[in-house]
């Protein structure tokens, strides 16, 4: 499967080498390489859901609250930071014809983390950053391609989908973490 991943890290981008802290440990940002091989085992675990297309490509965006913010108050015109954003490029009214995805990449659309929450979700949640950046980037990977969580079922089904990404790039997610949309659910 052919697969571009565009990473920009206006997060940690001037801070080479340098660590963040919390709970006494040092995180790192996570390398490209990294990124685009999870994305890889992603999509090809996450076929079943894929339209047919000759590649696919993405853009993940790692920031800080305050740029999440902006785009979450331009955008879902509510002016707060938040984890995760995804604007899925397959949700428009513009239908590509099958040729035209067998001769060309299908862009799935964009996903915003601010990496700037995930630190405080991962101390939360008793996990280190790496595991909180892959859950939050699978979750937005999921709405990428139509997932939705407005019930219970759907949510429960969406984490589950989750839970066996993170497993196949080798990650866990504990079992007592609580999603912040199943927090407003309840």
């Amino acid at each position: 499967m052919q697969l571009e991943v565009n990473i920009e890290d206006n997060f940690w981008s001037g801070k080479d080498g340098e660590s963040m802290t919390y709970g006494g440990r040092g995180e790192k940002a996570i390398a490209s390489e990294t990124w685009e091989s999870w994305f890889q085992q992603w999509l090809q675990q996450l076929d079943p859901y894929l339209p047919p297309a000759k590649g696919y490509e993405l853009s993940l965006r790692l920031t800080d609250d305050r740029e999440i913010q902006a785009f979450n108050a331009q955008y879902r015109q509510l002016d707060q930071a938040t984890d995760v954003l995804s604007f899925a490029a397959l949700e428009t009214s513009l239908v590509m014809p099958a040729e035209h995805l067998s001769l060309h990449p299908c862009y799935l659309g964009d996903i915003i983390i601010s990496v700037e929450t995930a630190f405080r979700q991962a101390k939360q949640a008793g996990h280190n950053l790496t595991t909180e950046l892959a859950w939050l980037t699978s979750h937005g990977l999921l709405h990428l391609l139509g997932w939705d969580h407005p019930d219970d079922r759907s949510l429960t089904r969406m984490l589950d989908q989750q839970k066996a990404l993170l497993q196949t790039v080798n990650l866990q997610i504990g079992s007592g973490y609580v999603w912040e949309s199943e927090e407003k659910m309840n």
